[in-house]
């Protein structure tokens, strides 16, 4: 009998301050299921194997099934947490602002940042014995700012008991896509006002007011030397005027629109509408350089509570915060 048969599930596991699903790997490392019919599970889903307990599909088993032993209820806290993960990461627009995410276990933490000058930036010839110019890193003066975000959910055990898994699992994955939601305003927030290091962007205002101009993206474009613009956000409202410009009519922008479901502007830059911004706004941004998350642990859940079957009102929450990292990697147009 393989050896995932075998382990001896508790809520203990949730304690180490380590994920779930590490744990488990400690004690059951896929890697000793290689070549076999479970290779391509990871540890935790051999455990769902184990309980015969199918979380998705037309043929899903109902919440109930993981509380038909104690073991097996130990795993209700991770399947909730990976559901509220797909949540956030579907339709997420993090990754394409965020250049780097910084995991702490704390929730104290200061970033480094670098604002080299015009001089700094060019790499001038270095003669034989002479002194190679120099770039300061330092900390920021302020911590970064982390924000706990999160949903209360609120159901009893008797009213969730036999409804599917994968109808439960949409319910979830809507409280993380909530989460998200909450995180990129905060980090919008950052992007404009800066973290509190005194580095808020660079404001542009609009050639023509009420109105938006293939050359205010041109103006937008030429700011961003030596940075490159890779990602535009913009709000609603300013998307309508966009699209009205002759060149978004392009033929090529069209198609790629029409084969990636991703609007990209003439200028080749990723262009992503988005209702945290306040109306009126366009930001411009070099996502290899502008923004850091800062994410302390994990999805955080009241596993007791999960495991005890006390949902009345158990809080799912994450906790993460923004820094910038180049501040003149972006620039506000308003």
């Amino acid at each position: 009998m393989a050896y995932f048969d075998n382990l001896r599930l508790d809520k203990g596991m949730y304690k180490t301050g380590r994920p779930f699903t590490a744990v488990l790997e400690e004690m059951d490392p896929s890697a000793n299921y290689e070549g076999t019919e479970l290779g391509g599970l990871d540890a935790y889903e051999r455990q769902l194997k184990r309980f015969d307990i199918k979380v998705s599909g037309p043929n899903s088993d109902v919440v109930e099934k993981f509380f038909r032993t104690s073991e097996s209820a130990a795993l209700f806290p991770e399947y909730v947490a990976r559901a509220v993960r797909a949540g956030m990461e579907q339709n997420d627009i993090l990754p394409a602002i965020v250049a780097t995410t910084t995991r702490i276990e704390g929730m104290d933490y200061r970033t480094i940042t670098s604002v080299p000058g015009e001089e700094e930036k060019e790499l001038k010839k270095v003669a034989e014995g002479a002194v190679i110019p120099s770039t300061l890193v330092k900390t920021q003066e302020n911590l970064v700012r982390l924000h706990k975000r999160g949903r209360m959910l609120v159901s009893s055990y008797e009213a969730l008991r036999f409804q599917r898994l994968d109808l439960f699992t949409v319910m979830l994955k809507q409280i993380g896509a909530n989460i998200a939601t909450s995180q990129l305003k905060d980090a919008v927030d950052v992007l404009i006002k800066g973290d509190g290091n005194g580095n808020g962007a660079e404001v542009i205002s609009f050639g023509e007011q009420g109105k938006v101009t293939y050359t205010d993206l041109i103006n937008l474009w030429s700011k961003f030397d030596p940075y490159n613009l890779t990602t535009i956000l913009v709000s609603p409202d300013i998307m309508l005027k966009l699209l009205e410009i002759e060149e978004f009519k392009n033929p090529a922008t069209g198609l790629n629109f029409q084969a990636t479901g991703k609007l990209t502007t003439p200028l080749g830059a990723q262009l992503i509408r988005t209702s945290a911004l306040p109306d009126g706004t366009m930001i411009g941004l070099d996502k290899n350089c502008a923004l850091e998350k800062v994410q302390a642990g994990d999805v955080m859940l009241e596993y007791d509570k999960l495991i005890d079957r006390q949902l009345e009102r158990t809080a799912i929450t994450a906790v993460a915060g923004f820094a910038k990292i180049f501040p003149d990697a972006v620039k506000v147009m308003e």
